[in-house]
Order: C-alpha cells, then sequence, then structure tokens
C-alpha cells in the first residue's frame, strides 16, 4: 500500500484553507493544495494528482456534492482516490447521503487541526485496506 502523501482540499473559507494548510502541511507533513471552489479544483486535480480530496460541502456556485459528481463524470478522479466531504451538517441521513455519492468518511465542522492530518491517515488506511 502506497502513503497518504498528497491532500487537495476544496473550501471556499480562507479561515478554513489557512488552519487546514497548516495542519495538512506543519502536522501532517503533507503536500496540499487548496481550492476555493469546485471549479477550481476541478481545473487542478489532474495536474495535482492528490491522494485524497477533503472537499466541503456547502459552497456556492458548485457544492461538494456535484463537485464530486463533475469529477467523476470527467474521469478525473482515480477510482483508488477517497473524497472526504467536510461538513458542519453530520446528522446520520445527510452522512450516510454523503457516502452514498462515493464519499469514503464525512469530518465535521469545526475540525481539531492537530487531529485532522491523523483521521486523514485513518481513512486513507480503511480505504486501501485489502477484503
Amino acid at each position: 500500500m502506497s502513503e497518504l502523501k498528497r491532500v487537495l482540499l476544496v473550501d471556499d473559507e480562507p479561515d478554513i484553507q489557512a488552519i487546514a494548510k497548516l495542519s495538512l502541511d506543519k502536522v501532517g507533513g503533507f503536500t496540499s493544495l487548496i481550492c476555493s471552489s469546485g471549479h477550481e479544483a476541478i481545473e487542478q486535480i489532474a495536474d495535482f494528482k492528490p491522494d485524497l480530496v477533503l472537499l466541503d460541502v456547502m459552497m456556492p456556485d458548485l457544492d461538494g456534492p456535484h463537485t464530486l459528481k463533475e469529477l467523476k463524470k470527467r474521469g478525473l478522479l482515480d477510482d483508488n482516490t477517497p473524497v472526504v466531504f467536510f461538513t458542519a451538517k453530520v446528522l446520520n441521513s445527510e452522512v450516510k447521503e454523503l457516502k452514498e455519492l462515493g464519499a469514503q468518511d464525512v469530518i465535521a465542522k469545526p475540525f481539531d487541526p492537530m487531529t485532522l492530518p491523523n483521521q486523514l491517515k485513518e481513512i486513507w488506511s480503511r480505504a486501501h485496506e485489502q477484503p
């Protein structure tokens, strides 16, 4: 199994971007790319080649679920690349819907920047376990 190294974060909130970037790069030791919109993610994902995508659910214009659908439709998302949704809405029914769209997991906002990298590593490991 390869190692989680590159994380694409798609979130429209500058504060979340800044905290998550510090968390991913400094605490987790990852290489991260921050995109402010679903459209930006669609444009940049092929060049960045992330190991994992962390995708905000609620964004203007193109929200997280629609971004995920577009990435899949355009063939820009490798089948082995886990997608994790980031959301303040973590009701069981909403989490279930997001997983049905193809998300590996859902992380609640606000998140703990000190534990986010380990959460992503655990999700990565689960996604790549051999049956």
